[in-house]
């Protein structure tokens, strides 16, 4: 009898199961697209191209600086272009780690955006589960990511 009751129970929890997931509305959403596609995206591009302009200006005179004396007949030259060679890798090296830091920032504001677009997509169509990333395979049926650029306030674009 124990046996009975166990095997009742568990059929029992299967159906109720199968039942919640029959009335679940599932979403998914395309972030790489919504990363290259967002009007935002565009934004923090020129924002970080303006910021850093200068920086990459200063670079390329310190290079052009660098090939002239490559030219030149210059007596102290070596060590000369030694050392404006070191200085424009280090700042190089500092122009990419503040691009870097700078891109994450901008990244993290525009990922704290599309997170608030999904959210209210999703409230507003009444789904239940949208899904990110890890997907193998998602129907187009159930792609949101059109409504969720469009949230963003960018018209559709064929794929």
């Amino acid at each position: 009898m124990n046996k009975l009751l166990r095997y009742i129970l568990v059929a029992s929890l299967a159906v109720i199961t199968a039942s919640a997931a029959a009335e679940t509305k599932v979403a998914y959403v395309k972030v790489d697209r919504i990363l290259k596609e967002a009007p935002q995206t565009a934004e923090i591009n020129k924002k970080l191209e303006k910021e850093f302009s200068p920086r990459a200006a200063e670079l390329d005179r310190l290079q052009k600086k660098i090939r002239d004396l490559e030219n030149s007949d210059s007596s102290g030259k070596n060590q000369n272009l030694a050392n404006l060679r070191l200085e424009f890798e280090r700042k190089q090296r500092e122009l990419n780690e503040d691009v870097n830091i700078r891109k994450n920032e901008e990244l993290g504001t525009l990922q704290d955006r599309i997170n608030k677009a999904v959210t209210v997509v999703s409230e507003a169509n009444g789904y239940d589960l949208v899904i990110y990333s890890g997907i193998a395979y998602a129907s187009k049926r159930i792609d949101i990511t059109d409504k969720v650029l469009k949230s963003l306030g960018t018209p559709k674009v064929a794929p």
